[in-house]
């Protein structure tokens, strides 16, 4: 695996949920040709605000519900309103396709254990496709095909606590000090400083909800004390971070 992976360090802190639904419910759609079941392409519709499909009229195989943490997940808020692969010309995305029009089709026991983990494959290659195409608008998605602020962003996702310097950044990246903050602010729309608090703050609110002691996260996180993470959270969020604990278990009282 290469050492900068740009997607793993992202994927391993936000949990993915996939439902079959009914046809117009869903937000990632498996389309196939007109007269037989062989797929022939993907829509994802990240934030769940589909229009008129891009790849129709063709045939819909499969609908699903796919949730990846979403407008927490800064990967999935960077990316376009849809998403779409065709796939006559990639065997291995066709292949998985029809591995998961028939295990939806089927319906045997273990089909939704085995749907989510096809739904999540699929994803990741719908995600590497973007990010091999890159983006027109500055963001993660810009920052994350550049060959080398790339570096500089998976180390941010992989280590936040860190005290990370832009100059320790730009050496990541193999870049002149000057050169890496010009291009990470063009090319990510935000300083490497600001996007490394944004970050660790969604990393914040995560550990907060799920009942992570505040002490522990500051320290996990690089902050000198849980008052400097509660006076940077409520900066952020406009709120403290026991509100947001004080949700999730009202949350979880109600279910």
């Amino acid at each position: 695996m290469s050492k900068f992976d740009r997607l793993s360090a992202l994927m391993r802190h936000f949990q993915m949920t996939v439902e079959m639904v009914e046809a117009g419910e869903g937000n990632l759609i498996v389309f196939g040709r007109p007269g037989n079941d062989s797929p022939c392409g993907v829509e994802f519709w990240p934030r769940h605000e589909r229009a008129q499909s891009v790849i129709a009229p063709e045939k819909r195989l499969v609908e699903a519900r796919a949730d990846w943490d979403g407008r927490s997940n800064p990967l999935v808020a960077a990316l376009p309103e849809c998403v779409v692969m065709e796939t006559q010309d990639d065997d291995g995305t066709q292949l998985l396709l029809q591995m998961l029009v028939a295990e939806a089709a089927d319906r045997r026991c273990g089909s939704a254990s085995a749907l989510n983990r096809l739904c999540e494959v699929l994803l990741i290659r719908l995600l590497r496709r973007q990010i091999e195409r890159g983006a027109t608008t500055p963001g993660l998605i810009s920052g994350l095909a550049h060959e080398r602020l790339s570096r500089a962003l998976v180390a941010l996702h992989d280590d936040p606590g860190r005290n990370w310097r832009n100059i320790d950044l730009a050496e990541v990246a193999g870049m002149s000090l000057s050169r890496f903050s010009e291009q990470f602010s063009l090319q990510v729309g935000e300083t490497p400083q600001a996007y490394l608090r944004r970050w660790r703050m969604i990393l914040a609110r995560q550990a907060i909800a799920s009942g992570e002691r505040i002490q522990s996260v500051a320290r996990r996180l690089g902050y000198g004390s849980s008052e400097a993470l509660s006076r940077a959270f409520n900066k952020h969020y406009g709120q403290a971070p026991v509100s947001i604990r004080m949700e999730n278990r009202g949350l979880v009282a109600a279910e």
